[in-house]
């Protein structure tokens, strides 16, 4: 691998600066995501509240299986790439590079069973929210509104994981070129943070899709 390069930008007064201020600024980043993935939540809690008969209903229709893989595949993924961060702080790149390639393989499975097959049953189903929606009577209204929220929430989450991807990729070939040491790993550090919060946004869509009103 190529010689590893300069440890922080010229205008950073060294490393240790750079790493602090590149992890503010994900953490501003997450934090204006939070504002936005918490006022969708609390807008759906609050549609249930008035609504959850027909959420409960369409709860039902959804697959509590895949839901629950998909959770255990970005747990899976989350661990793998913060053993890559921990590695590669021992200065260990052939490790990171591992753990970067399971993190977006598992990824990967996520995006593919998410939409590959739960969104194409989902619509075969007729459960788009529409005119041919598979569940009529009086619990129709309610349960479009809860399917409305599923496709745009796991949409939104669903283009995140893909930005999610993207850096993970881009970490696999800076690391390649050897950018990275035990001495200089803060993009690393800044995309594991990013990673994780997209997982833990699925954690909160997990209970709220295939739990509240779903499980037996």
């Amino acid at each position: 691998m190529a010689e590893i390069r300069a440890t922080h930008g010229f205008q950073f007064s060294s490393a240790d600066h750079q790493e602090e201020v590149s992890v503010a600024g994900i953490w501003l980043f997450l934090a204006t995501e939070v504002l936005f993935f918490g006022a969708l939540f609390l807008a759906w809690i609050f549609a249930r509240y008035w609504n959850e008969a027909g959420f409960s209903a369409a709860a039902l229709k959804t697959s509590l299986v895949i839901g629950t893989i998909n959770t255990m595949t970005l747990l899976a993924s989350s661990l793998v790439f913060t053993m890559g961060v921990m590695f590669i702080r021992a200065g260990n790149t052939r490790r990171l590079l591992q753990c970067c390639l399971a993190a977006m393989a598992l990824g990967g499975l996520f995006i593919f069973l998410k939409f590959g097959v739960e969104w194409r049953d989902d619509f075969a189903r007729n459960l788009f929210p529409g005119s041919d929606f598979a569940i009529q009577g009086p619990l129709r209204g309610g349960a479009q509104l809860f399917f409305t929220f599923y496709f745009f929430a796991t949409g939104v989450h669903g283009l995140h994981m893909l930005a999610g991807l993207a850096v993970v990729a881009w970490i696999v070939r800076r690391a390649y070129r050897g950018d990275f040491s035990e001495r200089y790993y803060t993009p690393v550090l800044v995309v594991g943070l990013y990673w994780s919060f997209v997982d833990i946004v699925w954690l909160v869509l997990f209970p709220l899709i295939y739990l509240i009103g779903g499980a037996p």
